[in-house]
């Protein structure tokens, strides 16, 4: 059976909006899309402050499920092996909360399918969905894109924009 990765932050939970609020509250004001478009929005000049919240504990732990995300695990789990791959060892207080998080959005992902990494280039895989293309630079098997705010200009991989998307696509691969 094949073997899927899928990255948990802006492809399976919503972080955007919770950290675009961390943004408002911090900075004062809302940027404008595009301003921070091809980039994270902690990266403007004016926001160094804003990446502290991922630090806190309870940041990753009542994100939004990004939609469409647990039907369509629910639907590569019939298909392939699914694992759900996420750099939280960065911030450390993530790793509990991305856990319990999953716990309650995605019981059906057992907890050895669940890998807590730092370098995502040790992942052995024949497909990695993320939305970092760092991510998908260093991986061996086939990468795919997951449309973010920060990777719009990116180019260089298969690309999808949503999980109706993700299922097509793999829908495709399993009819070669």
């Amino acid at each position: 059976m094949k073997r899927i990765a899928v990255d948990m932050d802006e492809v399976m939970a919503d972080v955007a909006p919770k950290l675009l609020e961390a943004f408002v509250e911090i900075v004062g004001r809302r940027p404008a899309p595009e301003e921070f478009r091809g980039q994270k929005l902690y990266h403007l000049p004016e926001a160094k402050l804003v990446r502290k919240v991922l630090f806190e504990r309870g940041f990753f732990a009542d994100l939004p499920v990004m939609e469409g995300a647990r039907e369509g695990i629910a639907e590569l789990q019939r298909h392939y092996e699914v694992f759900i791959v996420t750099a939280a060892t960065e911030f450390r207080n993530s790793l509990e909360d991305k856990f319990d998080w999953l716990d309650r959005h995605f019981p059906n992902i057992p907890w050895k399918n669940r890998v807590f990494c730092g370098d995502k280039s040790i992942v052995q895989a024949d497909y990695m969905i993320d939305d970092h293309p760092h991510n998908l630079e260093v991986f061996q098997g086939k990468g795919i894109l997951f449309t973010a705010y920060h990777n719009v200009d990116e180019h260089r991989f298969e690309r999808v924009d949503d999980w109706e998307q993700v299922l097509e696509f793999f829908r495709k691969e399993r009819q070669k």
